[in-house]
């Protein structure tokens, strides 16, 4: 259940009921701020260019497959 879950990239902790997402505590410090949202957008980027690719690698192995139903 946990690799599951890994693989649809939930977290242990967000999979509990109740449980509070992630987030870094608020800093008196704007510029920390700023580091940590351009970090959290690099993150997001990353996450956004590998759904993509797993979609369209999806994608190819359906259009390949349905082609393959010529029993």
């Amino acid at each position: 259940m946990l690799r599951d879950r890994e693989r649809r990239g939930v977290t242990a902790a967000a999979a509990k009921p109740g449980a509070q997402p992630r987030e870094a505590a608020p800093s008196a410090d704007p510029n920390e701020r700023v580091r940590q949202l351009e970090a959290r957008v690099a993150e997001l980027e990353a996450s956004e260019r590998k759904l993509a690719t797993e979609r369209d690698i999806l994608r190819k192995a359906a259009k390949y497959f349905a082609g393959e139903t010529n029993w």
